[in-house]
């Protein structure tokens, strides 16, 4: 922590820290050491630093996991038939770095380690096999995890309670010596790409608090900042966000443009400065340090990949890469709104007109869409649940980029970095959601749609390629609305209603009962249109949109009472299997500001009813239910309304739309493998077309997995 000495007792210097000179010498006032301090006393209560038995406990187990790596070493060194003078010389270290080497860890946090062993301990088979056979037969260890084909090969697992990342770094000496300099570009001779991986972690960690004016300002800023970013949603590297390095390195780069600035400035100028930043500019600690060795450094004058990075931040040792590279187009844009949010915040608290805490609000992210992307993932207990969702996990970044790229990045996503589980379910069970919206200020033509079946499929397929997948692992991907957001992802269990408005979304007061889903939007379209048409329409829609079906089908993955994931189905296969097809088509449309004619309204509800009447009398060929709800609403949440819905909520959240039915996945992808190659040549198509092709499709393939994500501009 900091104390009232080190905030007051900064003196101006003229060193120069990176690779420009500092925006200000300036120090601090009597209000910023105030507002430090304050600062600091948020942290404390906020509970962001661990207790004095924690890190001894820290260090015990680290003590022990240094023994256990040293018998290891001369186990295996035994068993290569080496001379017992070089096994008893044979040796191997632990390091650390992240959080806990830069002293920014929390209570709970993990602890990231590095174990670096001589040439002859090779990682496919010593480490991920014999060391983890050691592990294995260990009491203090459980949930070991180990993730070879990793970008940076690690072995999770916990001792004694304590969360450890263990990575392995084979470095090209027969004895491993005790002062072994890691720091040193030699370590980095005749090695492989992993090891460097592996090694570069401790190394740019020693790099960063060798590159900082003070390292206790620094540390108490990325606390904060680290903090800030998780209760903003954007603390996640593998989603597409920033990890704890990236903040570290930004905040590292502050540091330097205001050397004698107090936590309380580095955290306002953070803001200030990051909110005005020109990417892709990179953020640099230190020059790039040139090829001297072999390895590929960043550089987007001579690599082609590096000019596609939309958020460079580059680690300071050598070989020197972009941390960042897991950002994308719409992670950037969300991540430049939240950093305008802080700015503007901090702003008012320079004023005196907020509190510290105002700037931790959490983001209220299932208040900021009306349409959303669920992913399920389950399995058939917590244990394959836990590598099942690290493997889905680090791939839903992809499904993100895969829908910029179909749709020109006219459909934004925003991927939400925190999982949510279910604890109803009989199964192993996490979800993952994603916000939708299409792009700001672009122009669309009149019944323009965007159509990402193929996009979900595609995903889909990538996702069923994991090699160690068991039978009970399975993902669901689908859409739902603002109103059908599961209870379990809000923490008192139900939506709270809200006292104010946030931003242009606005948040529904009450929740639509079973019968009256409708109720909102058919005020809101009475009072623009009357309400005898409007009765009309509702009369209508009622008569054309099936029910909600109270009662729980046996026929989903879980088996359990609330349906969220598989929805329901009411007919089960003429083979007594379970019907786990995913059938969900949903179409939102969006309109600027005016209401969509009763005229063009009721056109298409008679023609989704056609089309309604259309898969009921080929559902028993199929043996499987479709549902379509037709399209009669209009939204002024940001021009977004809803045409259809399949939602995976089933019933669970008192929404009169029904989930989407199921059938065999494994069957339905093997359909829409081909029917994707062959139709679905654009991601572009219009009303008519996209009627034709829906009603083409199911008379060709009634067992088709339909995901229909449109936008139709009125």
């Amino acid at each position: 922590m900091v104390s009232a000495e080190g905030l007051s007792g900064s003196l101006p210097t003229a060193k120069q820290y990176g690779v420009t000179k500092p925006i200000s010498l300036a120090g601090p006032t009597e209000a910023d050491i105030q507002r430090s301090a304050e600062l600091e006393k948020f942290l404390v209560n906020a509970g962001l630093y661990e207790s004095k038995e924690e890190a001894e406990k820290r260090q015990e187990v680290l003590d022990r996991i240094r023994v256990i790596v040293k018998e290891w070493v001369k186990h295996v060194t035994r068993m290569r038939g080496y001379l017992d003078q070089m096994v008893e010389d044979a040796n191997a270290l632990i390091f650390t770095f992240g959080s806990y080497r830069l002293g920014v860890h929390g209570p709970g946090a993990d602890i990231d380690t590095l174990c670096v062993g001589p040439t002859y301990v090779n990682r496919e088979e010593d480490f991920f096999f014999i060391l983890h056979d050691i592990l294995a037969q260990m009491d203090e260890v459980t949930e070991l995890q180990p993730v070879p084909d990793a970008h940076v090969p690690v072995m999770k697992f916990k001792f004694d309670g304590i969360s450890i990342d263990l990575l392995y770094a084979s470095v090209s000496q027969m004895v491993v010596p005790e002062d072994l300099d890691i720091s040193d570009v030699s370590v980095l001779y005749e090695v492989d790409e992993p090891t460097v991986r592996s090694l570069n972690g401790c190394r740019v960690a020693d790099q960063i608090l060798k590159l900082v004016p003070n390292i206790q300002h620094f540390r108490m800023t990325l606390r904060c900042l680290k903090f800030w970013a998780k209760r903003r949603g954007v603390y996640s590297n593998v989603t597409g966000f920033l990890g704890g390095v990236n903040w570290a390195l930004l905040v590292a780069r502050v540091c330097q443009l205001y050397p004698n600035a107090v936590p309380s400035m580095l955290v306002s100028r953070f803001f200030r400065v990051y909110t005005q930043w020109r990417w892709p500019n990179p953020v640099m600690l230190c020059p790039i340090e040139e090829d001297v060795l072999g390895f590929s450094v960043w550089d987007p004058r001579k690599n082609p990949r590096d000019r596609t990075h939309h958020m460079p931040i580059i680690t300071p040792a050598y070989p020197c890469m972009n941390s960042s590279y897991n950002v994308s187009t719409s992670t950037l844009r969300v991540m430049m709104e939240q950093f305008q949010y802080g700015n503007k915040t901090c702003e008012e608290i320079e004023l005196n007109k907020a509190q510290w805490s105002a700037l931790f609000e959490p983001y209220m992210f299932f208040e900021s869409y009306k349409n959303y992307l669920q992913v399920d993932i389950v399995a058939a207990d917590s244990d394959d649940l836990r590598s099942w969702k690290g493997w889905v996990e680090s791939r839903l970044r992809q499904l993100t980029l895969m829908i910029e790229r179909d749709t020109y990045g006219k459909l934004q996503c925003h991927p939400y970095p925190h999982e949510y589980v279910d604890t109803s379910k009989q199964c192993a069970h996490t979800a993952f959601f994603m916000g939708l919206q299409r792009k700001q200020g672009e122009k669309i033509e009149e019944g323009q749609q965007f159509d990402i079946r193929g996009t979900v499929d595609e995903f889909r397929h990538s996702i069923n390629m994991y090699m160690f997948w068991k039978p009970g692992m399975e993902i669901f991907v689908s859409h739902v609305r603002r109103k059908q957001i599961p209870s379990y992802v809000f923490p008192e269990g139900y939506r709270r209603v809200r006292s104010r408005a946030s931003g242009p979304h606005q948040c529904d007061k009450t929740p639509p009962d079973d019968g009256d889903g409708n109720k909102h939007h058919l005020k809101r379209k009475k009072d623009l249109e009357g309400g005898d048409i409007k009765r009309e329409g509702a009369e209508k829609r009622m008569s054309i949109s099936p029910q909600r079906r109270d009662a729980t089908s046996p026929e989903t993955v879980c088996s359990n009472k609330s349906t969220n994931i598989s929805s329901e189905s009411p007919t089960a296969s003429s083979n007594g299997k379970k019907d786990t097809r995913d059938y969900s088509t949903l179409a939102i449309r969006t309109s600027e500001g005016k209401p969509r004619s009763m005229e063009v309204d009721e056109q298409w509800q008679r023609d989704e009813a056609v089309e309604h009447e259309n898969n009921v009398e080929g559902r028993s060929s199929s043996n499987s239910s479709v549902v379509l709800i037709p399209a009669c609403e209009v939204s002024s949440y940001e021009g977004v309304g809803l045409e259809g819905n399949g939602s995976a909520d089933g019933s669970a959240d008192g929404s009169n739309n029904p989930g989407s039915s199921t059938g065999d996945s494994c069957e339905a992808d093997s359909v829409l493998s081909m029917a994707g190659s062959s139709e679905n040549k654009s991601a572009f198509v219009t009303k008519s077309d996209w009627k034709r092709e829906s009603m083409s499709r199911r008379k060709k393939f009634p067992a088709y997995n339909s995901f229909m994500l449109s936008f139709l501009w009125s």
